[in-house]
């Protein structure tokens, strides 16, 4: 495209000719020595702009109004902002059970109809959330420890003999160098249940790690503390049974 800021004179000498002196554009383009496609273009807009010769005495002076009648600027774009996620609430809200971003999006919606689709939501989330997280590299040594807990809410099972439908919770137990995990379904999270759970832990990884490090919960720790915590006897004796039963893991 022509350099618009430069040829302004060569426009109104294009015009002039073409209208005044009735020259065909190829004799144009000779005289005012351009190109004959870029008399062709600036017919074509002085046309749309309904601009003949001779010019309105504004548009003779003035390059920068003949500039915006030739060329005129594109309207603003009318698109509806869409509200945006709060993401720091979101953030608080992912950190209690049974939350996750499906759910929060469903209420997000609720409240703006207009608003982003699943993908987009979880978009905006997860970059916000990249821009936060701080991550530390832990180097753990083979059968050094294994974490556990019970994970998320409980699931309903249902009896085959009775029908009946009981929650179960889901015990989870984790070797921290390898990330090999076991998970049961146990009926509570009762003392007795921490004990089976990592007991069958045990069983499954044919061993016993060094440490445990379950989550803190009161039917494990009865007291806590940083240095000496007060550990629940059960716990503690299926723990010393485990370590004569099973190997220690390497």
């Amino acid at each position: 495209m022509p350099n618009r800021r430069m040829s302004m004179r060569k426009i109104r000498e294009v015009l002039r000719l073409r209208h005044a002196n009735g020259f065909s554009q190829k004799d144009i383009a000779k005289t005012v020595n351009c190109s004959h496609g870029a008399v062709g273009e600036y017919l074509k807009r002085a046309s749309a702009a309904g601009l003949t010769w001779p010019l309105p005495p504004e548009l003779e002076l003035s390059d920068d109004s003949l500039d915006k009648m030739l060329y005129p600027r594109a309207a603003p774009s009318s698109a509806v902002r869409r509200p945006q996620p709060n993401c720091i609430q979101m953030r608080e809200e992912l950190k209690k059970k049974g939350v996750s971003l499906y759910l929060l999006w469903t209420e997000y919606l609720d409240e703006n109809p207009a608003g982003y689709s699943l993908s987009q939501f979880c978009d905006i989330y997860k970059r916000f959330n990249k821009n936060l997280a701080i991550t530390m590299r832990i180097e753990h040594k083979g059968g050094d420890k294994a974490f556990s807990d019970f994970a998320g809410t409980t699931l309903p099972i249902v009896s085959e003999r009775t029908g009946e439908v009981s929650p179960a919770h889901l015990f989870v137990c984790t070797l921290g160098a390898s990330s090999y995990t076991f998970a049961k379904l146990y009926p509570d999270e009762t003392t007795s249940s921490w004990c089976n759970g990592h007991a069958d832990a045990f069983s499954f990884f044919g061993g016993s790690p060094v440490v445990v490090v379950p989550d803190n919960p009161k039917a494990v720790i009865t007291k806590a503390s940083k240095y000496e915590p007060d550990i629940n006897r059960s716990f503690a004796q299926m723990a010393l049974t485990s370590t004569s039963l099973y190997s220690r893991l390497e």
